[in-house]
């Protein structure tokens, strides 16, 4: 957690928050504030800067709370990382697999994220507790504390293919290289890309025939990027700094 991101949930009023049970635990575990130490700390959608921290009457014994501490005194005058210019859409993944590829394309900046179904992919996937807001908000969290951002990015959940590809994905296009990351028939992946583009990825065992065929219908364009075929949680990485390496660096 390298900066607290505070939620205006989190609000008692007159510029003072309280921290969260698991911000609590890493203030005392990892940073090991006293009060009165300054914190890095940002608002959720909002800017970033620092705060006074205010520890809790009692400080945690192992991994419970007895009483959470809260942050004073913000000035918050930087504002956050500029986001990658790009749309991710990616055919829902094991649940072991989408916890950290979501936390992954957070940190990297991608703020506009799309999970689709697929033929290769298992529907129990759709019914695991992972699929759930109240899971996916607090990983995408976690990926803005690892990157020092405060902008939440937007996952929206797409069970069905079709009505996706052939509704939705025109409008998601304009104004933007639409990029179909398949690794056959494909040309070579892009290298520091100068516009904003749709990423589509497809799930283990890839996209069928009539799905790259309606990809490719829609306006995307094939992609690869070499022999090896790599998990989703690796390629996202690979990817991103491969097609925009400036904002990342």
């Amino acid at each position: 957690m390298n900066l607290i991101v505070l939620d205006p949930k989190q609000s008692l009023g007159e510029g003072v928050y309280a921290l969260s049970d698991r911000q609590q635990l890493h203030i005392s575990r990892v940073i090991k504030a006293s009060s009165g130490d300054m914190l890095r700390v940002g608002v959720l959608n909002g800017k970033i800067g620092e705060g006074v921290y205010q520890a809790p009457d009692k400080e945690p014994k192992g991994d419970r709370v007895n009483g959470t501490g809260t942050i004073h005194s913000l000035s918050l005058t930087l504002e956050p990382p500029a986001p990658l210019p790009i749309v991710v859409v990616m055919a829902l993944p094991r649940p072991n697999m989408l916890k950290r590829t979501l936390q992954n394309m957070s940190a990297m900046g991608v703020k506009e994220i799309y999970l689709i179904h697929s033929a290769k992919v298992e529907k129990s996937y759709w019914q695991s507790p992972v699929v759930q807001p109240d899971v996916i908000d607090p990983v995408l969290l976690e990926g803005l504390e690892q990157a020092k951002d405060t902008m939440m990015p937007k996952c929206q959940l797409v069970p069905r293919f079709r009505p996706f590809v052939e509704d939705q994905l025109p409008k998601i296009l304009e104004g933007k290289r639409g990029l179909l990351a398949h690794p056959y028939q494909a040309q070579a992946c892009p290298v520091n890309l100068h516009e904003p583009s749709v990423l589509a990825l497809g799930p283990e065992g890839g996209w069928n025939e009539f799905e790259v065929a309606k990809w490719l219908a829609a306006g995307m364009e094939s992609v690869h990027i070499g022999e090896r075929i790599l998990r989703v949680e690796t390629v996202v990485p690979v990817l991103l700094s491969r097609l925009y390496p400036a904002g990342l660096s």
